[in-house]
């Protein structure tokens, strides 16, 4: 066919056109591919969503040739704001200050916010055509876009963990920009980011989890102390360096000791209240080189890795200073008793864990009245171990009623006819034979058998006053109860049931509590008491002179008897102090309208005293030593008898 040369010249013209649009579109889609490429590196070295942002931000441009680029990402508070994360070509500051969202409204028509609202590719918007971008909310960004030089924008979704995070926004040069096949490749390294984004957040996270699995396994959560896996790793470097410089290095155990019986009768939640409060304090009293460790429930450590003897008594002294006020706890005011032992390397072991079993043994040494510490000495681990096994017997001798119930009588001065018997548990123990009370006392305390002991001597109590009576036999026998059935909220309500049980009278069974137990805790001795006291019951304040009550607090409380201790009856023959005290006691007592008991009344001399003093009541080895409890009837009409 032949043609004109005007039609010859059209038909070259129409085949440049394609020619420059076939090579512009390859360029587009060679520069997308570049992008694409250049995306992926930066993806691959990427160690931080920020510095990704920013970097995938700079390779569009510089190797897509596009004049500006942003992430967004959508906020998911009230008004559906967008957060410009890095951007090239456009002002964070200022494009945000514009207050655009991603909420279907007129401010969110954007190409960025229809991506993210639609969760679909929002392609070739012309800035300077397009309705939405010629609406009046949009004139600062079409002003923007005309400065930096772009004239059409798409914007790409970006989906991580199947949600829209934001978009990828572009801006172009060309009104027409973004055809098919560059927008797929886009697409493509919109998804890539989203990806990289994805799998930076994911090893943030397992980078967390392993930060937090590491803390788990060397800290206590509670306290946010070292734990004991730390605190041996620590000491066993510290031993190590100890020994290369040739010097000694010292371990500090703190014990509570009021732990256990906090926690059962105030519950864990008041526990971890006192031990929280503990470690802020041992906290702060630190010195710089010193490592504070949780090591047990109610146990901390403490190493001077360069002390010795001298640093660490010191040590020790400012610590039982620092522990030494009461801690608010459950709104009381909790005396914690903290006992600290001392271990030393070498002296007394060259390995970690035997230096920190050592220091705990230690505490078991310590004495309030030698400041609250006590260094380890050989055979404590041995008297420990016997401890350990005494303590799972004696829970059996509590649970199988193995124990004994002694009697004490109390004889009345001027009379001499016996008015009552102060109950004594007693262990017979299978293979160390009767075991001092004091040890076996000591050993409840630290096991929390205090309370189960408690139950056992009310119960025997109240079945041998029951048997008594059923002879002929009316005598009071009185109770001791100690600072830890105080805090016992169900001890009123067992032994309203036990008066119900066994139908006796209240004024048969009396309770007595020591002074010092009194004044350890005021207030809640002074609600128990008044209810011990509205069951009809007597009561008596025990070891009466030791324990430091004020005159004002005695008179506060609803007792009926003073037992003046031993200490001072004792000796008031020899001693003419101790007759000064026993007389003012005396006088004291009668001025508040109290009976005054004397314990310790071992000799005729010291009977003859007290009545000459008009003591009330006698105990002691010169009317009779502890008995078991079935021989008393038998004692009682061998006094009767008995020439005055």
């Amino acid at each position: 066919m032949a043609y004109s040369a005007k039609e010859t010249n059209t038909v070259s013209h129409n085949s440049v056109t394609k020619n420059e649009q076939l090579l512009t579109i390859i360029e587009r889609v060679t520069c997308a591919l570049r992008t694409l490429s250049a995306g992926n590196h930066t993806l691959l070295h990427a160690s931080d969503e920020q510095e990704l942002l920013h970097d995938m931000c700079q390779v569009i441009v510089e190797k897509g040739g596009y004049r500006m680029v942003g992430v967004v990402y959508a906020e998911h508070d009230e008004d559906k704001s967008l957060h410009w994360m890095a951007s090239i070509g456009v002002d964070k500051e200022f494009v945000e200050a514009l207050q655009y969202t991603w909420a279907d409204t007129e401010m969110g028509r954007s190409a960025t916010a229809t991506a993210i609202r639609t969760g679909q590719p929002c392609v070739g918007r012309n800035i300077l055509t397009d309705p939405v971008y010629t609406a009046p909310a949009y004139a600062p960004l079409r002003e923007n876009a005309i400065k930096a030089g772009y004239a059409a924008v798409t914007a790409f979704p970006l989906r991580v963990n199947e949600q829209v995070l934001g978009a990828l926004v572009m801006g172009a040069i060309e009104p027409d920009a973004f055809d098919e096949e560059e927008v797929k490749l886009l697409s493509e390294l919109a998804d890539d980011l989203a990806y990289g984004i994805t799998n930076l957040r994911m090893r943030i996270e397992h980078q967390t989890a392993q930060a937090t699995i590491a803390r788990l396994a060397y800290y206590d959560s509670l306290t946010e102390l070292p734990n004991r896996t730390f605190m041996l790793e620590r000491l066993q470097d510290a031993i190590q360096t100890a020994k290369n410089n040739h010097h000694p290095l010292a371990l500090l155990h703190m014990s509570i000791v009021r732990l256990r019986g906090i926690n059962q009768i105030l519950g864990y939640g008041s526990g971890d209240q006192l031990l929280q409060q503990l470690a802020q304090r041992l906290k702060r009293s630190l010195e710089t080189s010193d490592f504070l460790a949780r090591v047990g429930e109610g146990e901390f450590a403490l190493l001077l890795p360069s002390g010795g003897s001298g640093d660490a008594i010191q040590a020790a002294q400012r610590l039982a200073n620092v522990l030494h006020d009461s801690v608010e706890v459950a709104g009381l005011m909790v005396d914690p008793r903290v006992s600290i032992g001392i271990a030393l390397y070498p002296v007394h072991a060259i390995e970690a864990d035997i230096l920190l079993r050592r220091a705990n043994a230690a505490t078991n040494d310590v004495c309030p009245s030698r400041g609250g510490y006590a260094i380890y000495t050989g055979g404590q681990e041995q008297e420990c171990t016997r401890r350990l096994s005494l303590m799972g017997d004696f829970r059996q001798a509590i649970e199988r009623k193995e124990l004994l119930l002694y009697c004490q009588p109390k004889v009345d001065i001027v009379s001499r006819r016996v008015c009552g018997a102060e109950a004594l548990v007693r262990w017979q123990h299978p293979v160390h034979g009767m075991l001092a009370t004091t040890e076996f006392i000591k050993l409840a305390e630290n096991a929390g058998l205090i309370t189960p002991l408690t139950h056992w001597m009310l119960d025997a109590v109240f079945s041998q006053s029951y048997a008594w009576h059923e002879v002929g036999l009316e005598q009071a026998l009185s109770v001791n109860l100690s600072a830890h059935d105080l805090y016992d909220p169900m001890l009123i309500d067992r032994i309203k049931g036990l008066f119900s049980t066994w139908n006796i009278s209240p004024e048969l069974i009396q309770f007595e509590l020591t002074e010092s137990t009194l004044m350890e805790e005021p207030s809640i001795a002074l609600e128990t008491l008044t209810k011990l006291k509205k069951l009809g019951t007597r009561l008596f304040i025990d070891d009466f002179g030791t324990g430091y009550s004020s005159l004002s607090y005695l008179q506060k409380l609803p007792v009926d008897s003073i037992k003046i201790d031993q200490s001072f009856v004792m000796p008031m023959e020899a001693n003419n102090d101790s007759a000064v005290i026993v007389h003012s006691t005396i006088e004291l007592g009668h001025n508040l309208d109290l009976e005054v008991v004397a314990e310790g009344v071992d000799s005729q001399a010291v009977w003859d005293l007290l009545v000459t003093l008009e003591c009330d009541v006698a105990q002691g080895y010169l009317i009779s030593m502890p008995m078991p409890a079935e021989e008393f009837s038998n004692w009682e009409s061998e006094w009767v008898r008995m020439p005055v």
